[in-house]
Formats: C-alpha cells, sequence, structure tokens
C-alpha cells in the first residue's frame, strides 16, 4: 500500500498554507484524505503536485489549494449541509466529509459518478451521496444548504443554487464570461431575498454545462 503521508504533508506546508489557508480544519483534511485514490492509476505519480489533473470525461481534479481555497471560504463546520455541484472524482467531497459535513454530490457524468462512488469508499468517506444529475439546478430534496461549492465555472450565478440557500448559507462559484477564465465569487444569503458577494480572486475551471450554466456546444 503506498504510504502517501510524506506527500500529503509537503502538499499542505508548501502549496496551502504558505499560500495563506489557515482554517484548522481544512488543513488537517488536506493533510488526511489521499488524493492519489481521487485521480486515474495514470496519474497517480502526480497525485500531490501542485497542479489539477485530468480525470476522464473531458473534466479534472482541481489543484489542492483551490479545493482548499474554497473549503476555507465555505466555512464548513461539523454537522454542515453541503451540496457538491461538479462533483468529479470525489476529492473535494471528500475533504468536506472528513471535515464533518454531511455531503450531497451532484455530477453529470455518470461515468464519473460511479468513479467518484468507488474512489469515496476505498478512501473511507462512503456516506457521501453522489447522483447524476445537471448540477446548476441543485439537489432540492435534501435543501436547504448551509454550504454549496461549484467545481465549474459558470457565464452567470444559477438562480436555483443560490435559493437553496440556508439563511447564512454560503456558495462558492466561478463566474465569467469566458469558458477559460473567471473569478471565484463568494455568495452568502443575508434573508430570504438579499444576498452578498465577495471576489475571492482569479480562477481557470472547466464549464459549468447545465440548463442555468453553459450549452454543451456554446
Amino acid at each position: 500500500m503506498r504510504d502517501d503521508h510524506e506527500e500529503r504533508a509537503a502538499m499542505v506546508e508548501r502549496q496551502i498554507r504558505a499560500r495563506g489557508v489557515s482554517n484548522a480544519a481544512v488543513l488537517a483534511a488536506m493533510s488526511k484524505v489521499p488524493r492519489h485514490l481521487f485521480v486515474p492509476t495514470e496519474c497517480r505519480h502526480h497525485a500531490y503536485e501542485d497542479c489539477p489533473l485530468p480525470i476522464g470525461c473531458g473534466q479534472t481534479i482541481s489543484q489542492p489549494y483551490v479545493v482548499a481555497l474554497m473549503c476555507e471560504a465555505l466555512r464548513i463546520e461539523p454537522g454542515s449541509r453541503v451540496l457538491d455541484v461538479g462533483t468529479g472524482s470525489g476529492y473535494a467531497a471528500a475533504v468536506m466529509a472528513e471535515m464533518g459535513a454531511k455531503v450531497i454530490g451532484i455530477e453529470r457524468k455518470s461515468e464519473l459518478v460511479e468513479f467518484a462512488k468507488t474512489n469515496l469508499v476505498r478512501a473511507g468517506y462512503p456516506t457521501v451521496d453522489v447522483h447524476c444529475d445537471d448540477g446548476t439546478l441543485g439537489y432540492t430534496q435534501e435543501a436547504p444548504y448551509d454550504a454549496v461549492m461549484v467545481a465549474a465555472g459558470s457565464p452567470a450565478l444559477p438562480g436555483t443554487l443560490k435559493n437553496q440557500l440556508a439563511i447564512g448559507g454560503r456558495l462558492v462559484i466561478p463566474i465569467g464570461l469566458s469558458r477559460h477564465h473567471q473569478h471565484l465569487l463568494r455568495i452568502t444569503r443575508q434573508s430570504e431575498t438579499d444576498f452578498s458577494s465577495e471576489t475571492l480572486g482569479d480562477v481557470t475551471f472547466v464549464p459549468l454545462i447545465g440548463e442555468e450554466g453553459w450549452n454543451e456546444t456554446s
């Protein structure tokens, strides 16, 4: 069995803590979750490097720093109800589950849904519930959510997702009119009708495809 403890520790210190992520729960979760179990076998020797990696179906597993940044911005606490949009291989969902959250995953690619489920069980996070559906429409059955993480770039804020937030809930999502460059935003629900917005930096994500995102061919 691969012993990747030192690689994970170096990843956290050099890529995450050194860039300003300081939340103790985020750092502890990133130190524990075995990222190499969430990438294809042929990519495992790159699992702890400072970059996204392909996971099939034209999708990627996000750069470790970006996962940590988004988790910190979501202010996840034990018992938080979290919606993970664009679950991919399941890595970010595992990190949030390690932080004590109840995680619901949405992934539109059926092959990745099965990949994520297998990875999550193998890594020790079988309680993460992953569904195959249009992530731009969220998952009403478990709403409202304390936090929503969107791991794909949208041309505009999906109204359905923000309306599935609980009062005080946070939505972190890449927004941009380019399919190749976005601004990472944190949306906080202040009341039934009021939302605040903060910009967390520039990012590059794959497009968010769906009814309230990009069209498949646009």
